[in-house]
């Protein structure tokens, strides 16, 4: 499994109360993509992907667009070596 990354992802615009972790989580769970996502105080939202490299660019592309009632306005990203993120869910 030497070919999994991690993605922490940084969302911003109009992406609370749009179903955008929802969406997040229901589409990395198509992908086999492992971590989580929570909203943030200053109204972004923050997510960690971890699994195969193509499927966390794929996940990380999904984000400029996200759930169909969000409207993106950046998406800041830094890679790194997995943790061990085991399945994907919603953090609180």
């Amino acid at each position: 499994m030497t070919d999994r990354t991690r993605a922490h992802v940084f969302v911003s615009g109009k992406v609370q109360g749009v179903y955008y972790r929802a969406n997040t989580r229901d589409t990395a769970q198509e992908k086999d993509i492992d971590g989580w996502v929570q909203n943030l105080s200053d109204g972004r939202v923050e997510a960690v992907f971890e699994g195969p490299e193509s499927a966390v660019e794929e996940m990380v592309e999904w984000c400029h667009t996200g759930s169909p009632a969000a409207d993106v306005d950046d998406v800041e990203v830094e890679y790194g070596d997995p943790e061990g993120e085991d399945s994907f869910r919603i953090r609180r």
